[in-house]
Formats: structure tokens, sequence, C-alpha cells
């Protein structure tokens, strides 16, 4: 019996390293929507334009982003959590708490972006763009916070400042979008926007391959 119980517990661990992937998947899913959308889009203008302006409800590639991005929210959810289960009582108090605050980001940008998707291209200023806007800024709040956790406590540990590494990449990638869509002009605001964006999927994935590889 008690030989039973420790394979079905090796083999549940290897279910969660294997899930660990749909990080990747995520990642993968979110990349092509951004990528292909716009051919949906007549006139649309990468470099100047946001991501969401694909995804919004009057938006002409709003069907194609849905079929493309159909494994992203869902694969992104699934990873991230089943990394917070993985996690229970490993590494470091200040990793788990800065995944964790990474995993309900995550859960905010999910849900947020699905309730409140912007109502046309830019911003029309009714009350659901208002609501996408106060989303934007709790993931933007809760990916700066986590991020920076995991970096403090990521260098301080021996065993995980390759995490802290990309950790560091991700909040970078995010600082330079953040900065940049204030700072550059109009035509290029497109392009530094989209490193935020791909910063946290990115970053999901990494945590995706960690878990797969069991944090070692």
């Amino acid at each position: 019996m008690k030989q039973t119980k420790q394979k079905g517990e090796k083999m549940q661990k290897q279910l969660i390293n294997w899930l660990g992937l749909l990080g990747l998947v995520s990642l993968l899913s979110y990349t092509a929507a951004v990528v292909f959308s716009p051919l949906a889009y007549p006139g649309y203008n990468w470099m100047a334009q946001a991501v969401s302006d694909l995804s919004a409800s009057s938006s002409p590639s709003l069907l194609l982003w849905n079929q493309l991005s159909s494994l992203y929210g869902v694969c992104g959810i699934l990873s991230i959590m089943m990394v917070c289960v993985f996690i229970q009582g490993k590494l470091t108090k200040g990793l788990r708490i800065g995944i964790y605050l990474f995993a309900a980001m995550n859960w905010v940008s999910t849900v947020g972006y699905m309730m409140f998707p912007l109502t046309e291209s830019g911003y029309a200023g009714n009350l659901q763009d208002a609501m996408h806007a106060a989303v934007t800024i709790l993931v933007v709040l809760l990916s700066i916070v986590s991020l920076l956790t995991i970096i403090v406590s990521g260098f301080r540990s021996k065993h995980y400042r390759s995490l802290a590494v990309w950790a560091a990449a991700a909040f970078l990638l995010m600082m330079v979008g953040a900065i940049g869509v204030g700072t550059v002009p109009p035509a290029y605001f497109g392009i530094v926007e989209r490193f935020s964006v791909f910063a946290a999927t990115g970053f999901n994935a990494v945590l995706g391959v960690y878990l797969f590889l069991g944090f070692e």
C-alpha cells in the first residue's frame, strides 16, 4: 500500500511538471494572435497602435484574435496555478510570495480584460474603457511588485539567482514599455507597448519551464 501511494505521488508530480509546459503554449498562442490578427484588421499599424486594439469589441480582427488566443488565457492560468501548487513548502518565503502575486496578476489580467475589453480602437472614454484602463493599472502594479519581490528574494538565495535574472529581464522590458509609451512619438507607441505585454506572458512561460524542471 505504501509503495502504491509513493508511486501515485511520483506520477502526480510528473503530471504537474508536464503541465508547466502550458506556459509555453500560452506564450505561443498569444504571439500568434499578436502577429496574425492584424491580417483581419485593414489599416492596422502595429508600430503605432496598441495590442488591445486587435481585441476591441468593434475590432474587425476580434474573431481571429479570439481563435488564435484561445489557448493563451486558459493555459497561462493552468500553468501558473500548477506552479503555485508545486512550490508549497519549497523555495523561499519571499519567492513564494512573489510568485503568488504574479499568479494574482494573471487572474486579474485574464478575467479583467475578458470582462472589460476596449469598445473600439484607441480610447472612447466610456465606462467600459475606463474599467479596461483600471484593469491595466492593477495588472502593471501587481506585475511590478511581484517581479521586484522575486528579484530581491532570488538574489538573496544561492539556489535561485537564475530565476531572479529572468525576473529582472522581464521587469526591465516592462519598464521600457511603461516609460516608452509616455515618451516616444505616437507613431512608435505600438513598438514600446509590446515590450510590456510580452514581458509578463514571457515570464509566465519561464515559470512554467522551471516547473517542468522541478525548480532545480
